[in-house]
């Protein structure tokens, strides 16, 4: 049996590959796009009068990199400002650092993201566990006729039903920024409180979109608990029904562990959607943002930064599942 340390690294070392073959994807695919706003830039100073190579050097050190440079050339240069944990300067923002700008990208997303999974998560377990317990009831049907409906609407349909709502037929949430512009940002309350309040939304939905995904999940899980042979023991101890439930849920939600995990690196790519609609300036705007304005470094960064998040969380998941329950850990 490979010691946990051992599977670890290879784990890991496989994560790393993974995240290679994904950048050097994303780089091809992104240079076959039509069009170079870094040719216009160069063409842009030529016409006013900047010598040809001047111009060159100019572009190469705003950009990291030339648009007539042979393919191959900007690859091994991409490849290795990478491995340097340099993503290169955006075109969008004047040359500004990509890291730079993901790095402060990411903790919009992150919020609006964890959190919208934490309540989809906790809601979506209490109802499941309603649903299988109770399912002679009508409250199960009705739990599972409601989580079934939500679990059909894409998430873009319902951000937009969101957006629309809340902020232009009731007005009751603002849109159009993370904060009040008006508020200095920082650990004081006011602050912390706007920061909350414009957060409703984005995260009711991430929440929303994902809750009958876990309700009926858990559901699931919970009747396959239900046949265990430590239910039918707990029954004939004559333990309360809330101590067996207590049983029940604990057993059935060890499976959904892995999947949160995941969620949580899926949704990063679903962040797209969300913050555009919300105009939060995450990694989905900033790759939205990347896209329209063919913002190379930027496209590139943004793919990569998503793609890690979904391999990272695919790991965690594995030994987060192999910690809790070591009936699984692989040989």
């Amino acid at each position: 049996m490979k010691s946990l340390p051992a599977r670890l690294v290879r784990r890991i070392l496989g994560g790393i590959l993974m995240i290679l073959v994904v950048a050097s994807f994303t780089f091809f695919l992104i240079h076959m796009i039509p069009g170079n706003p870094v040719e216009a830039k160069l063409a842009q100073l030529e016409i006013a009068g900047v010598q040809p190579l001047q111009a060159q050097h100019e572009v190469q050190a705003m950009y990291g990199f030339l648009p007539h440079q042979p393919l191959d050339v900007q690859y091994v240069h991409y490849m290795w400002q990478l491995l340097h944990l340099n993503l290169g300067k955006s075109i969008t923002y004047a040359g500004e650092s990509v890291t730079h700008l993901l790095l402060q990208a990411m903790p919009w997303t992150v919020l609006t993201v964890t959190s919208g999974i934490i309540v989809s998560f906790v809601v979506g377990i209490l109802a499941g566990v309603i649903i299988a317990v109770y399912r002679e009831r009508r409250i199960s049907n009705g739990l599972t006729l409601f989580s079934t409906f939500l679990h059909g609407i894409p998430q873009l349909i319902l951000a937009l039903l969101l957006a629309y709502l809340f902020t232009t037929i009731w007005r009751i949430f603002p849109y159009g920024s993370p904060y009040n512009a008006a508020l200095h940002p920082g650990w004081n309350l006011p602050f912390l409180g706007s920061l909350a309040f414009h957060a409703i939304l984005p995260v009711a939905a991430y929440a929303i979109s994902s809750y009958g995904g876990w309700a009926l999940t858990m559901k699931s899980s919970v009747i396959s608990v239900l046949g265990d042979d430590f239910i039918l023991a707990s029954e004939l101890r004559g333990l309360t029904s809330r101590i067996r439930i207590g049983y029940i849920a604990r057993n059935a939600i060890l499976p959904l562990f892995t999947t949160l995990t995941l969620s949580i690196g899926f949704m990063f790519g679903g962040s797209v959607f969300i913050e555009e609609i919300f105009d939060y300036r995450g990694l989905g705007y900033m790759l939205i943002s990347a896209t329209g304005n063919l913002d190379y470094p930027l496209m590139a960064g943004s793919f990569l930064i998503i793609t890690t998040a979904v391999i990272t969380a695919n790991i965690l998941a594995d030994f987060l599942y192999s910690a809790i329950d070591p009936r699984i850990r692989v040989q």
